[in-house]
């Protein structure tokens, strides 16, 4: 059970009405029977909702108390004597559907706090909620029922899309934010690339004078990095979602619906495609091409392009199977008999 202190409770809902929600069929069980909550197979009572999506938790499954799982048709005939099954191709994403109609945002209330700094000729969309010390800078432009949490900082200038979830402590310069943007506490938007002309009588710093452009259903995790532009912008996506302690830095795009895990840093000037998935600690080195559909395994280094489709690893990072391969030949060889 989610605490109610920190999640909005719906529901309860009927079976029927949650194999609407998911998009799921109804293989067993009553239609009629009500839940009121979802939880992890370990921990579901009968009146929970849980799923099943990997096969490694089949014995749990199979010992689960839940009153209701979420189920590929292949572990139908795994199920424990009496559980209602829904049957959905994708049971963690038929999940997400039910566990936000079971919990949905807490409506918050409109307003602006008497402590909120609003800037000079800076636009306030209707709905919209500015907490206790967040500083909205000049000309800013905040679009309709967005967020924006105690001691955000957002600079002159900067646009943000309607419906936007703006976190405390984040900081936001020189950027462009589309529609449904969430930024998540601590993050950092649009601060000076990392641009100097070295050399022997000192470091001089080039003027930084790109933005950061972030389409539509972005998503940017907790203390994440993305610096703007040296000239061309950084670029961010629509749909790409992004984990904690990123660093992106100066003239990256990042195409559409791509997923990047924690600790991923991303030298200037690389591109990369739509849906490429970037696993966590990979680092990229800059000025590289990473077509669409590349999947990048964690801790990996790339230092070259990488065709579309392609999945690579290690360090240099290669084409997977020579990878593996080439783990597999150092294990043989150091292998004590």
């Amino acid at each position: 059970m989610a605490d109610p202190r920190f999640f909005a409770a719906a529901g309860p809902f009927t079976l029927r009405e949650l194999a609407t929600i998911a998009g799921a069929e109804i293989a067993n069980g009553d239609e009629a029977r009500r839940f009121v909550d979802v939880a992890p197979l370990g921990a579901a009572g009968p009146e929970d909702v849980s799923f099943l999506d990997n096969r490694r938790y089949l014995d749990a499954f199979r010992q689960s108390r839940a009153g209701a799982c979420l189920v590929a048709p292949d572990a139908v005939k795994a199920a424990p004597s009496g559980m209602n099954l829904l049957i959905a191709k994708d049971p963690y994403r038929a999940y997400a559907k039910v566990a936000a109609a079971f919990h949905p945002p807490r409506a918050f209330e409109p307003g602006i706090h008497p402590a909120a700094h609003i800037g000079k000729d800076a636009r306030i969309g209707e709905g919209c909620r500015i907490e206790a010390g967040a500083a909205i800078g000049a000309r800013a432009d905040i679009g309709r029922r967005c967020h924006i949490a105690a001691n955000a900082v957002i600079g002159e200038g900067v646009a943000i899309g309607d419906d936007g979830w703006i976190g405390p402590g984040v900081s936001i310069s020189h950027a462009v934010l589309g529609r449904r943007a969430i930024v998540h506490g601590g993050a950092r938007i649009g601060q000076d690339g990392f641009g100097f002309a070295l050399g022997p009588q000192g470091h001089l710093k080039v003027p930084q004078l790109g933005r950061v452009v972030i389409g539509d259903d972005v998503e940017i995790g907790a203390n994440t990095t993305i610096d703007r532009g040296a000239g061309p912008d950084t670029v961010v996506g629509d749909g790409t979602k992004i984990d904690n302690l990123v660093q992106i830095a100066h003239n990256v795009r990042i195409g559409r619906g791509c997923v990047i895990v924690a600790q991923v840093g991303i030298s200037g000037s690389t591109r990369i495609g739509d849906f490429v998935m970037l696993g966590g600690q990979a680092g990229l080195t800059g000025h590289l091409e990473i077509g669409d559909g590349a999947k990048v395994a964690a801790q990996a280094g790339v230092m070259r392009d990488i065709e579309p489709g392609v999945t690579v690893g290690g360090s240099p990072a290669v084409p997977q199977r020579q990878w593996l391969k080439g783990v597999a030949l150092i294990e043989r060889m150091t292998r004590k008999d």
